[in-house]
């Protein structure tokens, strides 16, 4: 297992006078979770603010301890073995830099290839590799400092693999980026997957992310696991309806009477209309031979479920 946790739990305490205030000021961030990472594997971990998330994964590279439980990285305890993990883990995080922020992008990467003690070799082919993938070249001497925010996440998503780690641990990956250099980061990560056979965990607050790079969601709630599974189940958890786009060839009257379904509005003068179907009661093919006796089809499109609202859903069903 690249990642095992067995009731793995992390406490704080917030300030206090005396025992009974010190009970009651115990902040429980990470609730006894279990989880097991594969080799290959790709999870989102998912949650509000405060869930744990950030917790968790100080406590897999060995920045915190345990309260209580149990954590393996890359077979090592994180924080015995940090020094050891640090070989096999690649961290990044959206609001901290491991670059350094007044030397040329380059000269970070010779310093980190001289800390990781890369053969000169492969330091230099790895490092050619990255910078041709996530096109860095027009940037290699321009000072940390003065790179654009999609600059210096690629140029950290850069720094992070340039050991080949087993593990790469992403934190907010693409916060503040434009859509095309999410894209881009988003096309590497897929890539650097299918090459080498890197392990990602991914925290992040944009579905986006989850729904390109991830094969399995972790949803946890207030330091607890409430979902663990595929974002196909995620949202069958919920109960989360999909949607039919319904273009007909003329304007109809509003569908009605179709089972399973909902209708959720038309527009122009009812030439298009959505339907919404429960998936686990019906089927789209089912749904479409109905509206075909009412009405001639010129054209459809389905809707998934939006991710925020499905792990909204899960949240409300736990209070």
């Amino acid at each position: 297992m690249i990642i095992e946790t067995d009731r793995l739990t992390r406490e704080f305490r917030v300030r206090g006078k005396g025992a009974a205030a010190l009970r009651r000021n115990t902040l429980r961030a990470v609730d006894e979770l279990q989880l097991r990472v594969s080799p290959g594997e790709s999870l989102g971990y998912i949650g509000a603010n405060g869930a744990g998330k950030s917790t968790t994964i100080k406590m897999l590279v060995g920045i915190l301890v345990p309260t209580s439980g149990s954590v393996r990285t890359c077979g090592l305890d994180p924080h015995r073995d940090r020094r050891r993990l640090a070989a096999e883990v690649g961290v990044v995080f959206g609001q901290r830099s491991q670059l350094w922020w007044d030397l040329p992008v380059r000269e970070s990467f010779d310093i980190l290839a001289a800390i990781h003690r890369l053969p000169g070799s492969d330091a230099r082919s790895r490092t050619a590799e990255l910078i041709e993938q996530l096109e860095l070249t027009d940037f290699l001497l321009t000072p940390v400092r003065q790179l654009s925010l999609g600059q210096r996440m690629r140029a950290e998503v850069a720094a992070a693999l340039l050991h080949r780690p087993r593990l790469v641990i992403l934190d907010e990956p693409t916060i503040g980026l434009d859509v095309l250099s999410k894209q881009r980061l988003r096309e590497f990560l897929i890539t650097e997957r299918q090459t080498h056979g890197t392990t990602l965990l991914l925290t992040t607050h944009d579905m986006g992310d989850i729904e390109r790079l991830c094969e399995r969601v972790l949803v946890v709630d207030h330091g607890a696991t409430v979902y663990d599974g595929s974002l196909d189940g995620l949202a069958r958890a919920a109960g989360s309806d999909r949607t039919l786009v319904l273009d007909f060839v003329d304007a109809t009257p509003d569908l009605t009477g179709i089972p399973h379904t909902t209708h959720l509005g038309s527009e122009v003068a009812g030439a298009r209309q959505r339907l919404a179907f429960d998936s686990e009661r019906t089927t789209a093919a089912a749904v479409l031979a109905a509206v075909g006796q009412q009405a001639e089809l010129r054209d459809l499109s389905i809707e998934e479920p939006d991710i925020e609202d499905v792990v909204r859903r899960i949240y409300q069903a736990r209070r």
